[in-house]
């Protein structure tokens, strides 16, 4: 998007603005044209851009991986398969590292949460412009964000979708009743029956605090250091339009950025997968 007709601020407003889908004020269904849209949408309206781009990179993935498996080898591994295999040590590694219990579900899901974050993460590195310039040439979309980790949505999804098994294997293996002793016994404890009973509703303000601030904490943390990349990249692309030392300079600025946050990429993968493992090994474990 040229920032030769536009402002600074509206430049960065549009690239921030997704592509929403759901029903206008006036009671008919459709396409937000500004963020203002975009808000009175209420909860119902869906991020087009958020939905296809996550699905797009998962789908490679799961193909991807799907296909190196069907064509695996015996003996020294091709160039893929080698690759593959490297990601799946790695992820077993830190389920050995972290989870003591018995459960097939967890590498699976360490797998698919490390490499899928990490492709979403990934988007980041398309330049800015490329892709939302794209989408108006073809008159696809006026808006479109192609960082899904960009979204709150997104971020908050996973990290529900990862709390709910918590608690599903909190229960199961711990029984209602384990689950609750969990929230309402510790971390303060008394003998006296009368003291015990007093510290209940202590215990259950810290313990459900400390619970619901775990999926709160594994999607913004995610959310917060993906977006502030992305913001840096636009601002960086604002450069290009104040002239050629500009340019040159946010060329080289941009070119350090983006070697850098493909650690921060890397990382933030590494850490949601992490988390999500320690979770499900608290699970899993009766205190």
């Amino acid at each position: 998007m040229s920032t030769e007709t536009i402002t600074s601020s509206e430049y960065i407003k549009h690239h921030l603005t997704n592509l929403t889908f759901g029903q206008h004020a006036d009671g008919h269904w459709g396409f937000a044209h500004s963020m203002e849209e975009a808000k009175e949408m209420g909860f119902w309206a869906i991020n087009v851009d958020s939905m296809f781009w996550s699905i797009l990179v998962g789908g490679l993935f799961v193909w991807f991986f799907s296909r190196v498996a069907k064509r695996a080898t015996e003996g020294i591994p091709g160039g893929f398969q080698n690759f593959v295999e490297s990601i799946v040590d790695f992820v077993n590694e830190s389920v050995r590292d972290s989870f003591s219990g018995k459960n097939d579900l967890v590498a699976p899901l360490a797998l698919t949460i490390f490499v899928w974050v990490f492709l979403m993460n990934l988007m980041d590195l398309i330049p800015v412009d490329v892709i939302p310039w794209i989408t108006q040439k073809l008159h696809i979309a006026h808006f479109m964000k192609v960082v899904p980790s960009t979204d709150p949505n997104v971020t908050f999804g996973m990290a529900i979708g990862v709390f709910l098994l918590t608690l599903y294997y909190s229960i199961k293996i711990k029984g209602v009743g384990g689950f609750a002793g969990e929230l309402t016994m510790q971390p303060f404890e008394a003998k006296n029956p009368i003291v015990k009973l007093l510290l209940v509703p202590v215990n259950f303000f810290l313990e459900f605090v400390s619970l619901i601030a775990k999926p709160i904490s594994l999607s913004l943390r995610l959310f917060g250091n993906m977006y502030a990349g992305e913001m840096i990249f636009i601002l960086i692309a604002i450069m290009y339009s104040a002239g050629w030392a500009m340019g040159l300079f946010g060329g080289a600025l941009q070119f350090v950025w983006a070697v850098f946050h493909i650690l921060i990429i890397t990382l933030q993968a590494f850490i949601f997968m992490t988390l999500t493992i320690v979770y499900m090994d608290m699970a899993h474990t009766d205190h």
